[in-house]
C-alpha cells in the first residue's frame, strides 16, 4: 500500500493552488517517447512498484495523496495534494508517462509506479535562465526557472493533420525555433479556429493556452494547449510574461 513517506526536494513542493475540476479524456495511446534521467538527489525505492493496485480518475484516498505528493516532488504540476484523483492529477500523470515513454492512458499501474519511483522527468535544454520549453516528441512544456526546471504540464501541440481556413487549405503544425512572447489576452480570445483561453502568443497566431480538451497526443491547429486551471497558473507565476523566450524543440 502506498504511504505518503517522501520529503520534498529542490523545486518540487506541492502548490496549494486551488483546484478547478475539468473533464479529461485520455487514452492508452503508446507514442514513442524517451525516459530521461532521475535529477539528481530525487528519492527512488519500492514504493508504488510494491502495489498492485491500481490508480484511476475517480479515485480518492491516502493512496492517491502518496501519488500526488510523489507527482510534485518530480515537479508534475495537478494543483496541490488533496488525496481525489481529478482531472487534474490525470494530467500530471499522462505527463509522467509520457517522459517515461510508457502508454498515456492516465492510469497509475506497474509500469507508472516503476516510473515514478525512477524519477522520471524530460530533459531541458538549458539555452535560457527563464523560458519555456515546448517538447513536440513528448508533447510537454516546461517551465524554466534560474536555469532549473520549474514545473512540467501535458500539452497538445498541432496535428499534422490539414484544415480550411478563410478559403484556404493549411497544415495543423508548431513549428520548431526561439520565439518570444509578443501579446495576450487575459480572457477568452475567439480566434476563427475557436475559443483560446488566456493565450500568450508567441510566433504569429500561435500560441499557448488553456482549452478544455487536452488530449495526450497533437491534436490543435498549431497551438500549444494546457488544461484552464494550468493557464491560470502560467499567469499567476508570471511564467509567460511579454518578452519571455519560447523555445519549441
Amino acid at each position: 500500500m502506498l504511504t505518503p513517506q517522501w520529503r520534498s526536494f529542490g523545486r518540487g513542493v506541492a502548490r496549494t493552488a486551488a483546484v478547478t475540476a475539468i473533464a479529461v479524456t485520455v487514452g492508452g495511446f503508446g507514442l514513442s517517447a524517451q525516459a530521461a534521467a532521475a535529477p539528481a538527489g530525487a528519492p527512488s525505492g519500492s514504493e508504488f512498484s510494491a502495489s498492485d493496485e491500481l490508480l484511476r480518475q475517480g479515485d480518492s484516498g491516502p493512496e492517491v495523496r502518496a501519488l500526488q505528493e510523489r507527482l510534485a516532488e518530480l515537479d508534475y504540476w495537478h494543483g496541490g495534494a488533496d488525496g481525489e484523483f481529478d482531472g487534474l492529477t490525470t494530467h500530471a500523470v499522462v505527463a509522467l508517462q509520457k517522459a517515461a515513454g510508457i502508454d498515456r492512458d492516465g492510469l497509475v499501474g506497474p509500469d507508472t509506479r516503476k516510473a515514478l519511483d525512477e524519477g522520471a522527468r524530460p530533459e531541458i535544454q538549458g539555452k535560457y535562465n527563464n523560458a519555456v520549453e515546448i517538447d513536440l516528441e513528448h508533447q510537454l512544456l516546461i517551465v524554466v526557472s534560474d536555469g532549473e526546471l520549474e514545473q512540467i504540464f501535458t500539452t497538445s501541440t498541432g496535428s499534422g493533420e490539414t484544415y480550411e481556413s478563410e478559403g484556404e487549405e493549411r497544415v495543423a503544425t508548431t513549428p520548431k525555433g526561439e520565439f518570444t512572447v509578443f501579446r495576450e489576452v487575459d480572457g477568452w480570445d475567439h480566434a476563427p479556429l475557436g475559443s483560446l483561453y488566456r493565450p500568450k502568443y508567441f510566433n504569429r497566431g500561435i500560441a499557448v493556452h488553456g482549452y478544455d480538451s487536452v488530449p495526450p497526443y497533437p491534436a490543435s491547429h498549431g497551438c500549444t494547449r494546457v488544461s484552464i486551471p494550468a493557464m491560470d497558473w502560467l499567469w499567476e507565476n508570471e511564467a509567460l510574461e511579454q518578452g519571455t523566450p519560447v523555445v519549441v524543440r
